[in-house]
C-alpha cells in the first residue's frame, strides 16, 4: 500500500480543507493521475496518484485535514480491472497529437483542471475539443479562455427553471480563501487607526503616451503596455519621498524598508489575492507589465506559492476594472498604505493649459487608504500628489523626480 497524505502549501499553513475525489472507493487510479485539489487559506494544490493501484478513501471530499493526514492509499500490489486501460505518459509527451489524442480521451475527468471545468461550465464550452497545453496534454483554464474568446462554445443545454413565484435558498461553505479574507479584512479595521484620502488624477498623457507607442512597446518587449505599470512606477516614486507609506508599524516600533514590494490585488475564480511584485523600484515599465502578467495569470490558474502571496510593503487595488469610479480601500495589514485606482470618465475640469476655462478630460479618482497611528494627514496627501504629478507628468518617472 502507498500512502497518500496532504503535502504541505507553505510553512505557516497547518490545516487545509480537502476538495471532491475525482475518483471512488475501490476504483482504478494511473500514476500522477489527479485525484483532488487541496485548498489553503492562500494556495490550491493538487493530490496526484503516487501509484497506479485501486484507490481506498480515509477521509471526505470537504473535510478539514491537518497537513500530513493520511487521506488515501493505493494499493500498487493490486491486479488492473479488465476495463481500465494503462496508462502511457511517454506517448502523451512525444508529438503534439498525442498530447491531443489524450486531452480529449481524459476531458471531463483528470485531464482537466478544476478550475478549467468551472470556466468551461460557466461559459459554454465543450473541453473534450481542446487541445490542452498543461503537462500532459491537460486542458488548463487559459486552454477555455482562448477558446471562448474564439467562439468555440458548445450549445448550452436548457436548464431546469423553478416553478414560477417559488422562493428558493441555498447554502454554500466558505472557502479557506474567503474565511481568510473576511478574517483579515476585519481585523485591519479593528487593529489600525485608518482613514482614506482622495485626489483625482487627469489621464490624458498616459492615454496618449499609451496610444501612440502601445504597438511599439509590445513588439519590443513581448508585452502589451497598460496603466498599471505607470501607477507602480509613480507609486515607487512617492514611496521613496514618503517612505513611512512603505513601513510597517511592529509593537512601538516602525519598520522601514529599503525596498519595495507591491502587490497587486487580482481576482480570480476563489477571492481576491495579492500577489508581490519583488524589488519593484528596480524595475521599468515593460519589467513592471511583464511581472504583473505573469502573476496575475498564474493567481487565476492557482498557481501562486505562498511566498509569491506575503511579504508585500503597499498594495494597489484597481476597482476601476469593475467599474468603480470611488471606493475606500482596506489596509492590508501589516502594510500602512494601500492605493485605489478607480474608472477613468471623462469629466467637465479646468483647462490646465487655459485658466479660467473649462474642458473635457480623462479622469480617474485615487483613493489612500493609510494607518493614520504611522501616516500623518499631510503625508498621505502628498503622497496621492506625488502619485499624480507622475501620471499627469510622465517624463518625471523617467527623470526620477
Amino acid at each position: 500500500m502507498v500512502e497518500i497524505t496532504i503535502p504541505s502549501p507553505g510553512e505557516s499553513i497547518t490545516e487545509v480543507r480537502l476538495g471532491n475525489w475525482r475518483k471512488s472507493e475501490g476504483e482504478w487510479v494511473e500514476k500522477d493521475e489527479l485525484l483532488n485539489e487541496i485548498e489553503s487559506d492562500k494556495a490550491t494544490l493538487e493530490v496526484l496518484s503516487p501509484a497506479s493501484g485501486l484507490l481506498s478513501l480515509k477521509a471526505k471530499s470537504g473535510s478539514e485535514q491537518k497537513v500530513g493526514a493520511l487521506v488515501a492509499r493505493v494499493d500498487e500490489k493490486a491486479k488492473r480491472p479488465p476495463g481500465a486501460m494503462p496508462s502511457t505518459p511517454a506517448k502523451r509527451v512525444e508529438t503534439k497529437s498525442a498530447r491531443t489524442e489524450a486531452a480529449k480521451a481524459d476531458a471531463g475527468s483528470s485531464r482537466v483542471s478544476g478550475v478549467a471545468k468551472k470556466v468551461a461550465a460557466e461559459r459554454g464550452i465543450d473541453v473534450r475539443a481542446l487541445d490542452g497545453t498543461g503537462p500532459s496534454g491537460r486542458v488548463m483554464k487559459i486552454d477555455v479562455e482562448v477558446a471562448a474568446a474564439a467562439g468555440a462554445s458548445a450549445p448550452t443545454p436548457p436548464t431546469a427553471r423553478a416553478p414560477e413565484g417559488a422562493r428558493t435558498v441555498r447554502r454554500e461553505k466558505m472557502t479557506r480563501l474567503r474565511m481568510k479574507i473576511a478574517e483579515r479584512l476585519v481585523a485591519a479595521q479593528h487593529n489600525a487607526a485608518m482613514l482614506t484620502t482622495f485626489n483625482e488624477v487627469d489621464m490624458t498623457e498616459v492615454i496618449r503616451l499609451r496610444a501612440e507607442h502601445k504597438g511599439p512597446f509590445e513588439k519590443a518587449h513581448g508585452v502589451g503596455l497598460g496603466f498599471m505599470g505607470f501607477f507602480i512606477s509613480a507609486c515607487v516614486t512617492a514611496l521613496q519621498k514618503y517612505p513611512r507609506a512603505n513601513a510597517y508599524l511592529v509593537g512601538d516600533e516602525l519598520e522601514y524598508h529599503d525596498f519595495v514590494d507591491v502587490g497587486v490585488a487580482v481576482g480570480t475564480d476563489r477571492g481576491l489575492v495579492v500577489p508581490v511584485m519583488r524589488n519593484a523600484e528596480r524595475m521599468g515599465l515593460a519589467d513592471a507589465e511583464r511581472t504583473l502578467r505573469d502573476l496575475a495569470l498564474r493567481a487565476r490558474e492557482s498557481k501562486l506559492s505562498v511566498d509569491e502571496m506575503t511579504g508585500g510593503t503597499f498594495t494597489i487595488s484597481n476597482g476601476g476594472v469593475y467599474g468603480s469610479l470611488m471606493s475606500t480601500p482596506i489596509l492590508n495589514p501589516p502594510q500602512s498604505a494601500i492605493l485605489g485606482m478607480h474608472a477613468i470618465k471623462k469629466r467637465a475640469v479646468e483647462d490646465p493649459h487655459n485658466a479660467g476655462s473649462v474642458s473635457i478630460r480623462p479622469m480617474m479618482y485615487l483613493a489612500l487608504s493609510y494607518d493614520h497611528r504611522v501616516i500623518d494627514g499631510a503625508e498621505a496627501v502628498g503622497f496621492l500628489v506625488a502619485v499624480k504629478d507622475c501620471i499627469e507628468n510622465p517624463g518625471r518617472l523617467l527623470l526620477g523626480v
